[in-house]
């Protein structure tokens, strides 16, 4: 691939081995790549590293002498991994890349003015990013660049980005932009409004006697199906291949869900995250062990609509059990 041509002969190193961690490494040395992997001592993916035949070191080795490092712990842990590991071991015009843009954009990593800094965020969970690329397709990437000394840091972002994303697309953005829309999303979209509405939805139909196997297909099970054909088509053709019926509910129901008041408390939720007050607040989740965190994981997990769930995937995806592991 001629767009990494940038990055060859340069010492390349990934600070994680978690999910997007996992998947830029491996990506990257398929395309011949020469990587090393920074990992605490101890870590459990240390082992899970080598196997796969990457070369693992401490954090501070590995970013010693490094010219591109790829920040890929979780969000959480980044300030005090940088703090005590990479600061003081980043050499002159190295270049330092992150796959989110939470701690450069809220000034919780703060990089010195002798280094370039840069984002590349695929556009999927890491696992993803992997397996599609196996697969021989890739996913696109957003990247953005924060600090420019070198001049070139922008190629150096497009090239990793058409690496680990196998030359699908790149769009560019700002740290910023990337931030706020990616945390707007999940919360109030992709993760806290859907699965809230399916949850709704399914509490309910069983409040209402209906049987809870049912319910769950009909508010759970089935949102991938249409999910899938929005993916692939766009909610128009998504619309063209349901029946005249479902159409019809669609257009006379959906405004009765998400009203003026839903979408003015997403703009409330929006302005949360401009002005730092998700951020702060999960800051201080962190800080306190994930109390709360914790609590919703113990209520979830034993709600009726998990146990639910569990029976319906154990029906549906009975003798392909290897492929939904």
């Amino acid at each position: 691939m001629t767009e990494l041509k940038v990055l060859e002969g340069k010492k390349l190193t990934v600070i994680g081995y978690g999910s997007q961690g996992h998947a830029h490494t491996l990506n990257l040395k398929d395309l011949g790549m020469d990587l090393t992997v920074g990992l605490r001592e101890g870590s459990k993916s240390w082992e899970e590293a080598e196997k796969a035949g990457v070369k693992v070191k401490k954090i501070s080795e590995a970013v010693k002498d490094a010219d591109v490092v790829m920040f890929l712990t979780p969000d959480e842990a980044q300030p005090a991994v940088y703090e005590n590991h990479v600061k003081d071991n980043l050499k002159e015009g190295a270049y330092l890349g992150f796959a989110h843009g939470f701690n450069i954009h809220y000034k919780k990593i703060v990089p010195a003015g002798k280094v370039n800094v840069f984002m590349v965020a695929p556009k999927g969970p890491g696992h993803m990013v992997r397996e599609i690329f196996e697969k021989g397709h890739g996913v696109p990437c957003l990247t953005a660049v924060y600090q420019d000394i070198s001049g070139d840091t922008k190629e150096v972002a497009d090239a990793w980005a058409n690496g680990v994303g196998r030359k699908v697309g790149i769009i560019e953005t700002t740290f910023k932009e990337e931030t706020e829309t990616d945390l707007f999303g999940e919360q109030a979209v992709l993760c806290g409004g859907v699965t809230e509405l399916m949850q709704a939805g399914f509490d309910t139909l069983v409040e209402a006697g209906y049987n809870p196997e049912v319910a769950y297909f009909e508010c759970v099970h089935e949102m991938k199906l249409i999910i899938d054909m929005v993916y692939e088509k766009g909610f128009a053709k998504m619309r063209d291949s349901i029946s005249n019926t479902a159409e019809y509910g669609d257009y006379v129901t959906g405004k009765k869900i998400i009203t003026d008041k839903t979408r003015e408390t997403m703009k409330q939720v929006l302005g949360d995250i401009q002005n730092g007050q998700f951020a702060k607040e999960f800051i201080d989740e962190t800080e306190t062990g994930y109390k709360f965190m914790k609590g919703e994981r113990s209520k979830y997990s034993d709600s009726k609509i998990e146990e639910v769930g569990s029976k319906m995937r154990q029906m549906v995806f009975k003798g392909s059990a290897k492929n939904h592991m």
